[in-house]
This record gives C-alpha cells, structure tokens and sequence, in this order.
C-alpha cells in the first residue's frame, strides 16, 4: 500500500501560483496569436525599425516614397540565402519568410545608381552607405542599380546593419501587405 504525504500549505500556495501564471502565459500567448491574425499585430525582434509590437495598417491608396510598411519578400535568389542566413525571419510570406518592416524609398520609374551609397534620382539617400561583409565576414552582394520597374519599390532602412533593397533590388508592391504602424515599441 502507497502512502500519501499531506499536502503543506507553502507546497499548495507554490502549484496555485504556477497554475495561475501558466493560466497567465496562455492567455497572453492566445491573445497575440489572435492579435495577429485578426488586428494584424506582429511582434519585430530586428533593429531595423524599433523592437515590439507593430501593427499592420490596411493601405488603401497607392504606396508612396516614404511610406514605412510590411512587406512580404518575393521567392527570389537573394531572398532565399538571406533566408539562410538569418536576415530574415520565419513566418506566414510565401516562401516561409516573415514580412520586412521597411520604408518605401523609390517607386517604379526611379533612378537607383550604387555606389558606396544609394542614389536615387541624383538624390544622396543618408545613412545609405554598403557594407561588403556581413557581421560573419560572409560577403553581401550589392543591388546593381536600375530604374525600378512597373510594379515594384525599392525599400530601405536607415540602420546601418539592415539588408533591404540595397542588396537584393525592388521587390513587387503586390508584396506589401500594408502600412507598419507601432503599437508598443522600445528603444534599445
């Protein structure tokens, strides 16, 4: 016969408390992934744009230089070994890549020349400088430079580190998945 050894009131106190924080953790969790695919909230965990909840706005209108937006990469070369390299995150883009939080810095119709920099139109685009290795020291392959053509933008980010449309060219605007918005963000 197996003997039961009563329960200590500190010992109760302990599993009411992790049942409740493990009742917590679920509902935050259940919460976001509603949050997610109803109010198009996503969590950003790169420094290209500020770490937190962001928010997907719908964008009823054309996208503008300077709009900051989702945006789903296209399945391309480029794309697939930033993919691999961890430039990007997982998530529900076709390919499996998780949308990029970028600005729109040129439309179709716009100059791209590269140098050490972007230009676009003539115009110098700060804090555009390319760099030729990434943290690894594995070579980064900049964009050629080009018009961009009917039906796509050129993206950017002003963080140093970022891989945007400096590296793998404009990508489709059928891709933008609308306007990015902070919901709850943090410097770090």
């Amino acid at each position: 016969m197996m003997s039961h050894t009563p329960t200590t009131p500190a010992v109760a106190r302990q599993r009411r408390l992790a049942l409740a924080l493990l009742a917590v953790s679920c509902g935050v969790a259940l919460v976001v992934i509603l949050g997610g695919s109803i109010g198009g909230l996503r969590i950003n965990t790169t420094p290209s744009e500020p770490p937190g909840l962001w928010r997907v706005a719908p964008l009823d209108r054309q996208v503008q230089v300077g709009d900051m937006v989702f945006a789903c990469p296209p399945e391309v070369g480029a794309i697939s070994e930033g993919f691999e390299r961890g430039y990007l995150r997982s998530g529900l883009c076709p390919g499996g890549f998780g949308p990029l939080i970028k600005t729109v810095a040129a439309v179709a119709g716009q100059r791209i020349d590269v140098a050490s920099a972007i230009t676009i139109d003539g115009r110098p685009i700060a804090n555009s400088n390319l760099v030729a290795q990434d943290g690894l020291g594995r070579t980064l392959r900049p964009y050629a430079g080009g018009t961009v053509p009917a039906g796509f933008v050129f993206l950017y980010s002003p963080f140093p580190g970022s891989w945007d449309s400096r590296y793998f060219g404009p990508v489709p605007a059928t891709g933008v998945l609308g306007l990015a918005k902070q919901v709850l963000t943090y410097a770090p």
